[in-house]
């Protein structure tokens, strides 16, 4: 990718537009603003990898955060501890929050914009990546009305926008919908959403248990961080509530040894569970230069995949995609419903290995499998899968 560099005479407010208009055509998630010994580098992450987009002149560095924190409503005299906030803007037609982070370091104060599109965060259950039966599962999950249904997988996986999708598609005038979030990242219609803040002790878990005399029908908890918000949330999912949240774990089936460890008793866990979803993001294949090819009969073996001469797709590098070969991303999922016989093995305190083994034989697929599909049908490559998943 060019390096874009602007001339110090032009104003603070042309360089972060600039800079925001272009990771925008570039379809970026973020723009980094790192300073070190000799200059300011700036970064762009797209497709969730980081990428050169520019440089400035390191005495240009305090009016450049100045000019953001202003548009973030932060304190531009502060420089010595962590500052967050968010500003809007209007962009092509579109409203576009972006999410400020500006964090101290020895060279100067580093900033991170993430740019928000309200429509990135509306997609429909086709549109994250779900498909086949993995699809029906889902479509029964989000439909109960009430239990604990958790999505997994590390940060920038794109849990939120699966979370924001099934609240979307279940939401109706008829229902009381509240989320607690840290941040509030997508703010939508017919939604109450709160930021949890923990300076003032508004935690996860305090908030829920604010949110039961609030009556509601589907909450939303950005994350479940320790046994007192794991246990609230699996009382609110025994109450009646349809509870949507998150979890850090590596696959589906984790997620109930998570919260055993976490102290959540096994029957409360078998009682409450509707479902767990891991997933991951992976590259795809850029349309404009991507190819046919063979790959080696060495890692097809190593896949556990026995074609003889089988064709995938590749990308060749071009200026579509920044010479990566690579252009958007698509969610790949591990879905695990919890069927009555997988409640009494958790409530029976069964070892997870058996588990697995049981939804491995109710048709659950590993997030893997389900990469190397995507792979057959040329919408990713193997290498992807291979770096995103682990064998299994």
């Amino acid at each position: 990718m060019p390096k874009a560099q602007f001339p110090m005479s032009e104003s603070a407010t042309n360089v972060v537009n600039s800079y925001i208009d272009e990771a925008l055509r570039l379809n970026a998630s973020d723009v980094h603003i790192e300073p070190d010994a000799t200059h300011v580098r700036i970064r762009f992450r797209i497709d969730g990898t980081l990428r050169e987009a520019g440089s400035e002149d390191t005495d240009f560095l305090p009016t450049l955060v100045s000019r953001i924190k202003v548009l973030s409503n932060l304190d531009i005299s502060e420089t010595r501890i962590p500052q967050d906030g968010r500003f809007q803007l209007k962009k092509g037609g579109k409203e576009l929050d972006v999410r400020v982070s500006v964090f101290p370091t020895s060279y100067g104060e580093c900033v991170v914009m993430r740019l928000l599109d309200l429509s990135r965060a509306l997609l429909s259950f086709d549109q994250l990546g779900v498909r086949g039966n993995d699809l029906d599962r889902l479509q029964r999950m989000v439909s109960k009305p009430n239990g604990l249904l958790l999505v997994t997988g590390p940060t920038g996986s794109g849990k939120t926008t699966s979370l924001f999708s099934f609240l979307n598609t279940i939401t109706t005038p008829e229902k009381c919908v509240v989320t607690l979030e840290d941040p509030i990242e997508y703010r939508l219609p017919n939604i109450r959403q709160t930021q949890v803040d923990y300076d003032i002790g508004l935690t996860f878990a305090k908030g829920l248990r604010g949110l039961f005399r609030q009556n509601p029908d589907i909450i939303m908890v950005g994350e479940i961080r320790d046994q007192e918000t794991a246990q609230i949330a699996v009382e609110a999912a025994l109450t009646g509530h349809l509870v949507l949240t998150t979890l850090h774990t590596n696959d589906a089936i984790g997620a109930v040894a998570r919260l055993v460890n976490m102290g959540t008793e096994p029957f409360l866990i078998g009682s409450s569970l509707i479902g767990v979803i891991a997933q991951r993001l992976v590259r795809k294949v850029c349309e404009v230069c991507g190819k046919e090819f063979h790959p080696p009969q060495t890692l097809l073996e190593d896949l556990g995949m026995h074609e003889k001469d089988a064709v995938f797709r590749r990308g060749e590098k071009c200026d579509a995609c920044a010479f990566t070969g690579y252009r958007g991303r698509s969610g790949i999922f591990e879905v695990l419903e919890v069927t009555k016989e997988i409640e009494t093995m958790i409530i029976a305190r069964e070892p997870i290995e058996h588990i697995e083994t049981n939804a491995r034989r109710s048709g659950m697929k590993s997030l893997r499998e389900n990469g190397l599909s995507l792979a057959r049908e040329g919408f990713t490559t193997l290498e992807e899968i291979v770096r995103l998943t682990r064998k299994g």
